[in-house]
């Protein structure tokens, strides 16, 4: 039995099986499949056994808090507990970081400090809902980075769809897509928005020029910009905001000039690159 993501989370065994056999399919070892089924290693497998992969239900270490279930035992949601670890919460529910993220609609699920996504008492999806199988194949416009600005939809495409597919919450595309409705269908055809761009946020207030088809290619800084959030509006990591700013002067890390380097703070007035097609270096 599988979940969204196709994870087996539990079999039903069939005769001539072993705890060797299913180790090796499953890629899980015989001590875990012994211990997650209060079996004794090395044991014979009865047929017709309905078999956890993933460890027992209820709170561990590191995974102290509450999931709920569907009917079939595969885990759908988690509320956060304090001291919880991603390490922990992808053990206990047999997922990898990169599909929680996607589960959540969200680019990653950590950090530096790995605190990012783990808020004491917040609810978080650990799988994905239906969505239709026509879904996902319109045209992107993408950066000079490879990362999707514009989507073009088409019969079959949602929220969800679009949230899967590019990392992107319901908020998030209907704050950047004003025209989208939370409870209409969106028609086929609808040129989508999938970062912030001209839409001005906290820490990202300045101005920028775009390529006809809408891409940012520049940026200039307004007072109190930061550099994580303007690399946020912009689609971009900060490591390729940097790229497209290179520095003449080897190890340097970016001619980019702050205003407080710890916090990231950036000088007003300068204008910066946001595509490496057309990068600035001083």
């Amino acid at each position: 039995m599988a979940d969204s993501f196709g994870n087996v989370d539990f079999y039903t065994t069939a005769a001539g099986d072993t705890h060797a056999a299913l180790a090796a399919a499953f890629g899980i070892s015989e001590a875990k499949i012994a211990a997650f089924n209060g079996l004794t290693p090395g044991a014979p497998l009865v047929p017709g056994t309905k078999l956890r992969l993933i460890p027992p239900a209820g709170p561990m270490a590191a995974a102290t808090g509450t999931a709920s279930v569907d009917a079939a035992g595969i885990p759908r949601t988690y509320i956060v507990s304090a001291d919880d670890t991603l390490d922990g919460i992808t053990y206990r529910f047999g997922i990898t970081e990169e599909q929680l993220a996607e589960a959540n609609k969200v680019p990653f699920v950590h950090e530096q400090g790995n605190v990012y996504f783990l808020h004491p008492g917040q609810q978080i999806e650990l799988q994905k809902k239906p969505v239709d199988s026509r879904s996902g194949t319109g045209k992107t416009v993408n950066n000079s980075f490879g990362r999707a600005d514009f989507y073009t939809t088409v019969d079959g495409d949602s929220l969800d769809s679009l949230g899967y597919r590019f990392r992107s919450t319901t908020r998030q595309l209907l704050l950047y897509n004003p025209g989208l409705k939370a409870d209409r269908p969106i028609p086929a055809g609808t040129r989508v928005r999938l970062m912030p761009g001209d839409l001005k946020i906290e820490g990202a207030q300045g101005t920028a020029t775009a390529s006809a088809d809408g891409v940012p290619v520049t940026y200039t800084m307004a007072a109190g910009d930061v550099e994580c959030q303007v690399a946020f509006r912009f689609n971009l990591r900060l490591d390729e905001l940097e790229s497209a700013n290179r520095p003449l002067t080897p190890g340097t890390r970016t001619w980019i000039e702050f205003t407080d380097l710890p916090s990231g703070e950036l000088k007003p007035g300068q204008t910066i690159s946001l595509t490496l097609d057309q990068p600035i270096t001083k």
